[in-house]
């Protein structure tokens, strides 16, 4: 399975309001990036991503699981984007801050120092473990 990591602005949709949604999860919407887009759409039900709170905070703090597979953002005139559902699956016991990410250099070529504006990215095994590791969970 792949694993991903979606951002948030807390001031919009926070790790708290995800943990409130419950089992039921909620939709991730709003996305205009095709590439993020693609990424959405090779999602699989079950695949987890880090929740990153990005502007406010920049850090990872938890981990949610795809519960839904791409579907059409209503949000979207155009009719070219779609969105997938999560469920919170836990926090991490220590957020892992942008800063750190980039202090190590075995996440070097993670796409959130190179791709720092996409909205939904992929993670490599190895970078989830060591992220995983680095926020106090094991992997």
């Amino acid at each position: 399975m792949a694993h991903w990591l979606i951002k948030s602005e807390p001031s919009v949709w926070s790790w708290d309001h995800q943990v409130k949604a419950g089992a039921k999860g909620t939709h991730w919407n709003g996305v205009r990036n095709h590439l993020a887009k693609l990424q959405l759409m090779a999602m699989k039900l079950g695949e987890q991503a880090f929740f990153y709170h990005s502007n406010d905070g920049k850090e990872i703090v938890g981990i949610v699981e795809v519960i839904k597979l791409f579907y059409p953002d209503p949000s979207d005139a155009s009719g070219k984007f779609g969105m997938v559902d999560f469920k919170a699956v836990k926090p991490l016991k220590k957020p892992v801050t942008l800063a750190q990410v980039k202090a190590a250099p075995a996440l070097a070529k993670m796409s959130l120092v190179t791709s720092m504006r996409l909205s939904v990215q992929p993670v490599t095994d190895a970078e989830w473990k060591l992220v995983c590791e680095m926020g106090g969970l094991q992997s």
